[in-house]
């Protein structure tokens, strides 16, 4: 890739356009996390709806462990948005060029501690699970917050609910008749819909690939996802470490 197109992709300076091709490699990211979690463990890690209704159904059922294991998961999640949260606004205060960027190069660090120690530590069931899912929450919320502030809370890309209900009162514009002419006609926002389809399609297809992946060639399937998250953040850091090394 073009290092201006990198760094119009993940640098300070943003564009509409960047943030929708951003917002579309995130979404496949997420999607093939998100299944290649499901097989390690059994369990997403991007459906905090899903994990908040399960600690209240342990909670219901006293099931201790259980309510606690969810508990920590969705404070894995909020820790991981707190951080992005801090590192943006720690950039943003610096002036870097890549206060966008830290949060994805930290994403990335930890996908490849995952990629590389998850077979080893696949071993030890007991710290396994609860390590992996803790991780892969932090991540998710990590990652959902940047995409979150960069796009002024209008993009998501580690969940589905909201762009599938999006997506329907769009269409519901669309279908809509105009039969009268002397108020303002509902109009769908065409560009908007397009969007958000296309991230639906590339969680979807991120899903698919990420569980393929994992099943071939297990924990390593996602040392590519981290690489390509790093290729996207680099020259916005870059930029700022030579600014720093120029001092």
């Amino acid at each position: 890739m073009p290092i201006h197109y990198l760094r119009r992709l993940s640098g300070r300076e943003r564009s509409a356009t960047a943030n929708r091709q951003l917002a579309i490699y995130l979404a496949f990211n997420a999607g093939a996390a998100n299944a290649g979690g499901f097989l390690a463990v059994h369990q997403y890690t991007s459906h905090m709806t899903g994990i908040v209704s399960a600690i209240a159904d342990h909670a219901a059922l006293g099931e201790v462990t259980l309510m606690l294991a969810g508990l920590g998961s969705l404070l894995s999640f909020l820790l991981g948005a707190a951080s992005s949260a801090i590192l943006i606004n720690w950039g943003r205060r610096q002036a870097l060029q890549s206060e966008y960027a830290l949060p994805l190069m930290l994403e990335a660090l930890l996908l490849l501690v995952f990629g590389i120690l998850g077979g080893h530590m696949g071993r030890q069931h007991w710290l396994f699970v609860p390590f992996t899912v803790s991780l892969l929450c932090y991540i998710m919320g990590l990652q959902n917050a940047m995409i979150t502030k960069l796009s002024k809370s209008e993009i998501r890309t580690t969940h589905v609910t909201g762009l599938v209900t999006d997506i329907g009162i769009e269409l519901g514009k669309m279908l809509y008749i105009n039969a009268d002419a002397t108020v303002a006609p509902v109009v769908a926002d065409r560009a908007r819909l397009r969007l958000l389809a296309s991230l639906l399609l590339m969680f979807f297809a991120g899903g698919v690939s990420g569980a393929l992946g994992f099943k071939a060639i297990g924990f390593i399937a996602t040392v590519p996802l981290a690489v390509c998250l790093i290729v996207i953040a680099l020259v916005p850091v870059a930029d700022d470490m030579r600014r720093w090394v120029g001092r």
